[in-house]
């Protein structure tokens, strides 16, 4: 069973979110500041935090930084701020999604199934990486430029230097790298590395390439790798 750290200090609200997953087959814990929150997600075992912004002492932000430094677990914000400079910022820290409230329970246990799972997918591709895959590893690479993704250990290299990327920013990197010269819209973007439909805010997929930008381009401003189609969506570069 997997186990859900909610960090909230409106107890109806944390009590709300807990009945709802807990009806969805998941163990929840609930914490009501983010100094004892991020010390239980210390503990371990946890497969995914919702975490609010409105926190007493530390903001949910400053928790979301905090978290993001040692654990690369799932982080979804659940904020009753719905401004866009919100939902960059908590972006921009490393959340893995943020959503407004009020939200449908569905959306809810949908965001949470759909980061659970991809979360699990890379865990399980880095243990099973073994001798076998690592003798197969040239064919695992992509090679862009200066730029080198190792599918099968996970890791991302510029030059001889090696990024340390999100879960979100790698899958959205290596999709766009598998896919040169192609454009895709935000909304197929968001689908194929959120995994949700049509219930996605957009503005997501904008602030994770500007992201991966800030990380692999010499210029962000003039960016060489992924390209902006105005009107259209992003585009890997061909070599």
């Amino acid at each position: 069973m997997n186990k859900i750290l909610i960090i909230e200090d409106n107890i109806e609200i944390a009590e709300m979110e807990r009945d709802f997953l807990e009806a969805s087959d998941f163990a929840v814990t609930i914490e009501t500041d983010g100094e004892a929150g991020l010390a239980e997600l210390a503990q371990g075992g946890y497969s995914l935090v919702l975490l609010d912004i409105m926190l007493p002492g530390r903001d949910g932000f400053a928790i979301c930084r905090d978290i993001r430094a040692k654990s690369e677990v799932p982080v979804l914000i659940v904020s009753a701020r719905g401004e866009d400079i919100d939902k960059i910022r908590g972006l921009g820290l490393g959340a893995d999604d943020y959503i407004t409230k009020p939200f449908s329970p569905g959306e809810l246990i949908a965001r949470v199934k759909s980061h659970i799972t991809r979360y699990e997918r890379v865990l399980r591709q880095g243990a099973e990486t073994g001798a076998a895959e690592a003798a197969a590893a040239p064919s695992q690479e992509l090679v862009r430029g200066e730029l080198r993704i190792e599918r099968l250990s996970h890791r991302v290299f510029l030059g001889k230097k090696e990024l340390t990327l999100p879960n979100k920013e790698y899958e959205l990197l290596t999709f766009l790298a598998e896919h040169p010269g192609i454009v895709f819209s935000k909304e197929q973007l968001f689908e194929h590395v959120w995994g949700l439909d049509a219930i996605g805010d957009t503005a997501t997929v904008m602030v994770h390439v500007n992201r991966i930008r800030s990380r692999i381009e010499p210029d962000p401003a003039h960016p060489i790798y992924i390209e902006t189609v105005w009107g259209a969506g992003y585009r890997f570069r061909e070599n």
